[in-house]
C-alpha cells in the first residue's frame, strides 16, 4: 500500500521567505534555489525597494516582497524564514516568526545579548517550531574529522582549548563596524565561528567566567581603515574563560593585525592533543590538522588525512557548506527532525559572546549565569 502522506511529503515545496535582504541574504537565496523542492515566496527588508530589487536580481518576479517582517509573515502562507538582518534585530524577528508558527533558520551570532537569545529559545520550546543557528563550518570535512577525533576518547579528557587564526587585513564595512546596527564588530563577526569551533567539539561545555579585553586599534586608524571617525566597534578580542569540568579556554580573534595569525586552534588532552594550522598555508605540507600522542613510548606527531574528502578519480572533493547548512534546515522541517544546530546549544556559545563584550567594557572579570529556560 502507497504510504500518501510520505509522498505527499516529497512533492511538497517548502515555503520560505527571506528576512533582511542584504549581503548574507544573497548565500542564502544561492542556497535555496540548488533545492528544486524548495520556493522562495516572499522577502523583507526595512528599506524601501530593496527586497523587491533582491528578488528581482534573481528571476523571483512572481514572490512577494514587504517592507517588513512582520507583514510578510502576516500576508504569506510560510513554512520557515532565513533571518539576515543587523545581529541587533536578529531576536525580534527570530521571535516573531516563532510566535508565528515558522521555522527559523537565524544567521550568526543568534543574537546581540545572552538575554535575547534565551528569550529566542523560549519561543521556539513554545512554539514547537525549529530554531537553528547559521554556523555552516560545521559541515566541513576537516572539521567533522576534528569532531571525531576528540569525540572517540582517543585524546583523553580535553583540559585546555584554544582558537587561532584571524585577518591580517580584513575589516568588513556597512553594518559590521556601526555599533547601532550590528552590537559588537569582530567578536559577533569571526568570534561566534572561533567558539563554535572549539567548545561544539567537546560538546559544549557550560561557560563559568570569563575576562576580556577588546580593542579597536586598527578601525580608528585612517592608515588601515576609511572612515575612522564611525567605527565604534572591536576589531581584536582576546579572553580567558572557565568552563566547567575544570576545562580552560583561551579566545583570541583579529580583523586586523601585525601577524599571519593568533595561532593555531588548538586541544589538549590527558592522553594528546590536536591542532588545526592557522595562517599562510604551506603547500608542501599534506595537511592543516596535526596529532600527537605517545606510542609505544615514543612522542610522535601525526598529519591527519585528508582535510578534504578526497576521490581517486576526480581528485579532492569540494564541500559547498553554505548549502549544506540551508539543505539540513529544509530536510529538517520536512521530515519533522530537531534543529540541525539548536539555538539551546549555541545559547552557551552566545553566553560566552555576552561575557566577553561586558567584561571588555567594564574591564573586570565576569561570572556568567545563564537562566533556566
Amino acid at each position: 500500500m502507497i504510504d500518501t502522506g510520505r509522498c505527499d511529503q516529497l512533492t511538497k515545496k517548502l515555503r520560505i521567505g527571506i528576512i533582511g535582504t542584504g549581503g548574507i541574504a544573497h548565500a542564502h537565496m544561492r542556497a535555496y534555489q540548488k533545492f528544486e523542492d524548495v520556493s522562495i515566496v516572499g522577502g523583507a527588508d526595512i528599506i524601501p525597494g530593496k527586497a523587491r530589487a533582491f528578488l528581482d536580481e534573481f528571476g523571483l518576479c512572481k514572490a512577494e516582497s514587504f517592507e517588513s517582517a512582520a507583514a510578510m509573515i502576516k500576508n504569506l502562507e510560510l513554512d520557515g524564514v532565513s533571518v539576515c538582518t543587523y545581529n541587533k534585530t536578529h531576536a525580534e524577528c527570530a521571535i516573531m516568526a516563532l510566535e508565528a508558527g515558522l521555522h527559523v533558520q537565524c544567521e550568526k551570532p543568534m543574537s546581540f545579548t545572552l538575554a535575547e537569545a534565551v528569550d529566542m529559545v523560549r519561543a521556539s520550546r513554545r512554539s514547537g517550531k525549529i530554531l537553528t543557528i547559521g554556523f555552516q563550518p560545521r559541515y566541513s570535512h576537516m572539521r567533522r574529522k576534528v569532531d571525531e577525533i576528540i569525540a572517540s576518547g582517543t585524546l583523553g579528557k580535553i583540559y585546555y582549548v584554544q582558537s587561532g587564526g584571524g585577518r591580517r587585513r580584513g575589516i568588513p564595512a556597512g553594518s559590521f563596524v556601526d555599533a547601532e546596527k550590528g552590537g559588537f564588530g569582530c567578536l559577533g563577526d569571526l568570534g561566534c565561528y572561533s567558539i563554535d569551533e572549539c567548545l561544539h567539539a567537546i560538546k559544549y561545555p557550560k561557560p563559568l567566567t570569563v575576562s576580556a579585553v577588546a580593542t579597536d586599534h586598527f578601525g580608528k586608524n585612517p592608515q588601515y581603515w576609511s572612515d575612522p571617525e564611525n567605527f565604534n566597534v572591536d576589531d581584536f578580542s582576546v579572553a580567558f574563560v572557565r568552563l566547567e569540568n575544570d576545562i580552560t579556554f583561551v579566545f583570541k580573534q583579529a580583523w586586523a593585525m601585525h601577524a599571519d595569525s593568533l595561532g593555531d586552534t588548538l586541544w589538549l588532552g590527558t592522553k594528546g592533543g590536536i591542532k588545526i594550522c592557522n595562517g599562510f598555508e604551506d603547500p608542501s605540507k599534506p595537511s592543516r590538522v596535526m596529532c600527537f600522542m605517545d606510542v609505544n613510548g615514543m612522542q610522535t606527531d601525526t598529519y591527519v588525512l585528508p582535510s578534504n574528502m578526497y576521490d581517486a578519480y576526480r581528485g579532492p572533493a569540494e564541500i559547498d557548506i553554505f548549502a549544506a547548512k540551508v539543505r539540513d534546515f529544509c530536510d529538517a522541517i520536512l521530515e519533522g527532525r530537531p534543529a540541525p544546530i539548536p539555538g539551546e546549544e549555541i545559547l552557551y556559545n552566545q553566553a560566552i559572546i555576552d561575557g566577553i563584550y561586558r567584561s571588555a567594557k567594564e574591564k573586570k572579570e565576569i561570572v556568567i549565569d545563564i537562566p533556566s529556560i
